[in-house]
């Protein structure tokens, strides 16, 4: 399957992450035209070549109309512009304000976002809107995306939620995104999920990840690197303080990892990469500011055998049975595991002892994703233990193909068996938009895409 494989040296915001897929291939254009279906207004999207160190990367940034005059004028004090992972959130009208390697922000009496370092020379006053997470969602629903880029990058604005809520004692509907913030993350997630998607990966991995060290100040005062928002959103993914006194990671980037990624300590076994790509960072340091990817093809088989031509899966499969729990409640926890990522999670019926009927809930995992199932598991149900069985799973080869219907294209799974197509399952929300916009019978777009 087609895979990539992060490596964050230097740390990770969401436009280092698509500064390095545009390198490694995505077409600058394709972003632009899919961009426009967000219906945001009016934005420049930057796009070029820098180099870091002797490393040549790729730089992205957005840059809005009342900031466009101030981005070319202080250009050569920014060296590439205003670097825009603004995924930075306030709990009750109280906006951060961080001396970032990837985030340059104002305090909340500005309306853009700078380099901490340079705020004194940026006094503007503007006053602006700010933007909760419905808003966000109301955002993405209106837009002309595909559903499952809409679920995906839905998921990541609630990480991010999530954890600016919790560092400060608030709720995830009480967070809010500055306006500038909210456009430029939006743009970067989105831009990421469709670069992703584009180059049709379906497994990523990520090395461990550089945060930096040191302390920063900020609307609340001063803060310690990896600020907390970061810090709780790398939990389960591991990280280091590297040599830098600075902030190198981003809640946005961490946030794509954390939803995205499978962490990593080395190269995964089974792991083939075929092309390179670099994210250009803002600033100069010690050390080169990008983030490398490796696009390339990842074999599950490797190092755990095969089974007729097909990859070989040591997982778990989390068990709990349950009777006395409202059955409203149970098709909503299978969601709430399934956008967790578990690969499946189903209902099976029993009977228990002295005859009362149950469910069994059961839950494949990866050994990674143990702890985070069960958690979800144990606060969402009535169990008060979870089975966890290691079993094996021969699974096919799989890839995305997209064809073109006569009402529009549709993606197309493919299962492969030692390199021939065995089975192609067209994508469900895909075949379900079409038919919803044109009116045409679902079956009917489903097989036409098969044929295709």
């Amino acid at each position: 399957m087609k895979a990539l494989y992060v490596e964050p040296f230097a740390g990770i915001s969401g436009n280092m992450l698509l500064g390095a897929l545009l390198d490694a291939g995505v077409p600058f254009a394709y972003l632009q035209e899919v961009f426009a279906k967000l219906h945001l207004g009016s934005y420049e999207l930057v796009h070029k070549s820098v180099n870091k160190s002797g490393i040549q990367a790729r730089y992205f940034n957005v840059v809005l109309p009342e900031e466009h005059d101030h981005h070319h004028e202080h250009e050569h004090q920014h060296e590439h512009g205003h670097e825009h992972d603004h995924a930075w959130m306030h709990a009750h009208g109280i906006a951060h304000s961080h001396d970032h390697e990837h985030v340059h922000e104002e305090p909340c009496s500005h309306r853009h976002y700078h380099d901490h370092e340079h705020d004194h020379e940026h006094e503007h006053h503007h006053h602006h809107e700010h933007r909760n997470l419905h808003d966000i969602e109301e955002i993405l629903d209106h837009s002309e995306l595909s559903e499952n880029v809409i679920a995906k990058a839905k998921e990541v604005f609630l990480a991010i939620a999530k954890a600016e809520a919790k560092v400060h004692g608030s709720t995830v509907e009480e967070i809010h995104f500055h306006e500038v913030g909210a456009i430029d993350t939006i743009i970067d997630v989105v831009g990421n999920i469709l670069a992703l998607q584009y180059l049709e990966i379906e497994k990523i991995f990520t090395a461990p990840v550089n945060t930096g060290f040191g302390f920063v100040e900020c609307a609340h005062g001063t803060m310690p690197v990896p600020a907390p928002a970061t810090a709780e959103l790398l939990q389960g993914i591991p990280s280091y303080r590297g040599t830098i006194d600075k902030e190198m990671t981003t809640p946005t980037g961490a946030a794509l990892l954390k939803v995205l990624a499978v962490p990593v300590t080395e190269v995964p076994e089974g792991f083939a990469g075929e092309t390179i790509g670099y994210g250009a960072g803002t600033r100069d340091v010690a050390i080169p500011n990008v983030l490398r990817i490796n696009v390339g093809t990842w074999n599950a088989a490797e190092g755990s055998g095969k089974a007729a031509g097909s990859a070989v899966e040591r997982l778990l499969l989390l068990e709990c049975n349950l009777d006395d729990l409202n059955p409203e409640i149970m098709p909503y926890v299978l969601e709430k595991l399934l956008a967790a990522g578990a690969p499946d999670a189903w209902l099976q019926p029993i009977i228990m002892k002295k005859g009362r009927p149950a469910q069994t809930l059961k839950v494949l995992c990866r050994p990674d994703q143990q702890q985070a199932l069960q958690k979800i598991i144990f606060e969402e149900t009535t169990t008060l233990g979870v089975r966890a069985i290691p079993v094996e799973r021969a699974a096919l080869e799989r890839r995305w193909k997209t064809v073109q219907t006569p009402w529009g294209d549709v993606r197309v799974k493919e299962g492969l068996l030692e390199g021939k197509v065995v089975n192609a399952i067209p994508e469900f929300e895909d075949c379900k938009r079409i038919a919803e916009e044109k009116g045409v019978p679902l079956k009917t777009v489903e097989t036409a895409a098969l044929r295709e």
